[in-house]
């Protein structure tokens, strides 16, 4: 008899599934320290994923196996225009977001899973650039996903 994690299968995110994902998405934020206990980022994140999944958004998640209703592991992603680059003149870019695992099913191939399936959907959507950022736990899986450092330094400015 197969065991629990060899039953778990990647599916598409339905709009129902907003509130696990923002669920994961919040242990992956309190796992590097960036407390997210605000409602306010939670609530704005259930209503971009309601609105938005399906248009720009792609999320691939694995059902609990035997909790209804629960996710352990999920990977959403985007896509936005940009202006044309010569490494990129189609202008579209993808951002990968919130890929996180309950602590319970790490180290079992699910977000590898996930994000091999993310990855197609950027590949049918002729996203040639992807990007992300990687925590230490997560760097080993990204690099093996064919993601490096960018050729160039990135900077943020924040109000």
């Amino acid at each position: 008899m197969p065991s629990a994690t060899e039953l778990l299968r990647v599916r598409d995110a339905v709009i129902g599934d907003a509130p696990e994902v923002v669920r994961l998405a919040r242990l992956m934020f309190d796992s590097m320290g960036l407390g997210a206990s605000d409602p306010r980022w939670q609530q704005g994140g259930e209503q971009h994923v309601r609105e938005r999944l399906g248009d720009d958004l792609a999320i691939y998640v694995v059902d609990h196996p035997t909790e209804a209703g629960r996710l352990v592991c999920s990977a959403a992603g985007t896509i936005a225009t940009r202006l044309p680059t010569p490494a990129n003149p189609a202008a579209r870019f993808g951002y990968v977001q919130w890929v996180a695992t309950e602590p319970g099913f790490r180290r079992h191939g699910l977000a590898r899973a996930v994000m091999t399936a993310l990855l197609d959907w950027y590949r049918r959507h002729q996203v040639a650039v992807v990007e992300l950022h990687a925590t230490a736990d997560g760097e080993r899986l990204y690099r093996s996903l064919g993601f490096s450092e960018a050729p160039s330094l990135a900077l943020r400015r924040m109000e």
